[in-house]
């Protein structure tokens, strides 16, 4: 989609009328609000102003309208005397230290691994209207350019989505790359005051008033590694791996062999049969052979290692609903819902306020 289809396809998109208010991540709101009190801005006040409850910041799960987040963006910019501050929160916090999107990203293997789950994840940490239900970013190829493009509906309304987004991607895996991955920005929105701010961040050309929101990148950055820690992203993760590596050693079983490869392509979504089977070096009529020997199912692997791994995530109340659907390799929150309520009789977050406590007791 070039720029200019986009910039079109926003047009009727507003044409259409209102759509349901999207949301953040209540952990995303108060990594915005952590930084806004680092620079002087009053935390409760900012809270108090934009009419957010303390209490969204308590459950995993806590969403805020996405109208609220932008009253906070508003009131901690004047409170800390910063038109710039969306910037440099961008710049600063890295996506790893306010959301599991970052996390997921920087265990990639590859800048092109990496970009695959940010569209897979991104609307955890952010939900935006986009054009034609498009994914948030696109890669667009044009005139021997690689164009990642940004396809939010009215970006000019909330430019301070774009600055934080594109900065983020910009200063993140700046911290392990050897060379510019970025070449060139675009920005819908006018320039602004603090110019300078966009050109030290960025460090290449930067364009204000253009058709569409998008970067430059080098043309062979989806084989860049990124390497940046180890594959498993969360302990809880890490722990089951640790686990089954463990179990290899002492029996060494296809069964825990296909464990220990899935626990690390569940989050990725995009493991099979045949590409375990390919890792593990066998065909997969002989996966499939070996593992009825030892009375199971490659199916029957994979759900019940989803069901032992869901349970830990969710009574660990750090990892919310969503993320536990992602990292386990669920579609969607709903399709997790659905498997748990087969597994244990119960709802996922009905299991959450048993392990925390609250709710009824079970007899």
């Amino acid at each position: 989609m070039t720029f200019g289809a986009i910039y079109l396809a926003s047009c009727n998109a507003r044409a259409m009328g209102p759509m349901k208010q999207p949301t953040v991540s209540a952990r995303l709101v108060e990594g915005l609000l952590s930084f806004a009190a680092d620079n002087g801005a009053p935390r409760d006040a900012l809270l108090a102003d934009a009419d957010i409850p303390s209490e969204a910041f308590e459950d995993p799960d806590g969403r805020v309208p996405i109208g609220d987040y932008q009253a906070l963006m508003a009131r901690a910019k004047a409170a800390t005397g910063d038109p710039a501050l969306a910037l440099r929160w961008g710049e600063a916090v890295d996506m790893a230290d306010v959301s599991i999107v970052g996390l997921i990203m920087n265990a990639s293997r590859t800048m092109g691994e990496a970009f695959e789950q940010l569209q897979r994840f991104n609307r955890l940490a952010l939900e935006v209207d986009t054009v034609g239900a498009a994914p948030r970013f696109v890669l667009q190829p044009e005139r021997g350019a690689l164009w990642m493009i940004d396809t939010r509906v009215e970006p000019n309304a909330f430019p301070e989505i774009s600055e934080v987004s594109f900065a983020r991607l910009v200063c993140g895996p700046r911290r392990f790359l050897d060379k510019p991955h970025v070449l060139e920005v675009r920005f819908t929105h006018p320039e602004p005051s603090y110019r300078q701010e966009y050109d030290r961040i960025f460090q290449c050309p930067v364009h204000f008033s253009q058709s569409g929101n998008a970067m430059r990148l080098a043309p062979d950055i989806a084989s860049w590694p990124v390497a940046l820690q180890p594959a498993y992203v969360l302990p809880i993760i890490s722990r089951h791996a640790e686990a089954l590596l463990e179990r290899i050693a002492e029996e060494p079983t296809v069964r825990a062999a296909v464990e220990s490869r899935l626990v690390k392509d569940l989050p990725k979504g995009d493991f099979t049969a045949a590409s375990v089977a390919a890792d593990l070096g066998l065909s997969r009529q002989s996966l499939y052979r070996k593992l009825r020997a030892e009375g199971a199912s490659f199916s029957q692997v994979v759900d019940d290692l989803r069901k032992e791994m869901a349970i830990d995530l969710l009574r660990d109340r750090r990892t919310s609903v969503a993320e536990a659907a992602y990292l386990l390799g669920f579609s969607d929150p709903a399709s997790l819902s659905r498997a748990f309520k087969r597994w244990t009789g119960r709802s996922p977050r009905d299991v959450r306020r048993r392990s925390s406590g609250s709710g009824p007791k079970s007899g």
